[in-house]
C-alpha cells in the first residue's frame, strides 16, 4: 500500500518534494517553512493555483489563497508572492496578476 506521503508527493508534483511535509492530505500548506528555499517552493506551489492571464481582485487572490493553506495568514502569502515577483498588481491593489512565466 501506498504511503500518504507518496501519494501526496505524487499530486502535489516531484518538484515539491522538499516541502512535501508543508502540505497537509487536502493538498494545503499546512505551515509557514523558515527556510528560504521552502518559502520560494511553496510560493511556487500557490502561484500555480492561480489561471494565467486572469485579473483576480484582492478579495479573490485571499479567497484563493485561502484553499490552499491553512495557517490563515493570506495576507502574508499575497504580500510574498508580490515581492517575490510572482504576482502583480496594480498601484492600488486593486488587482492582481500571474507574472509571465511563473504560470
Amino acid at each position: 500500500m501506498e504511503s500518504t506521503k507518496s501519494i501526496i508527493l505524487s499530486k502535489i508534483g516531484e518538484e515539491y518534494k522538499p516541502i512535501l511535509g508543508f502540505v497537509n492530505k487536502k493538498l494545503q500548506i499546512r505551515q509557514w517553512p523558515t527556510k528560504h528555499s521552502k518559502k520560494q517552493l511553496v510560493l511556487e506551489y500557490l502561484v500555480s493555483k492561480f489561471e494565467a492571464n486572469k485579473k483576480y481582485s484582492e478579495k479573490e487572490v485571499n479567497v484563493l489563497l485561502n484553499q490552499h493553506h491553512t495557517f490563515g495568514d493570506p495576507a502574508l502569502l499575497r504580500r510574498m508572492m508580490f515581492g517575490a515577483k510572482l504576482l502583480d498588481r496594480t498601484l492600488d491593489c486593486r488587482a492582481y496578476w500571474v507574472i509571465r512565466g511563473n504560470e
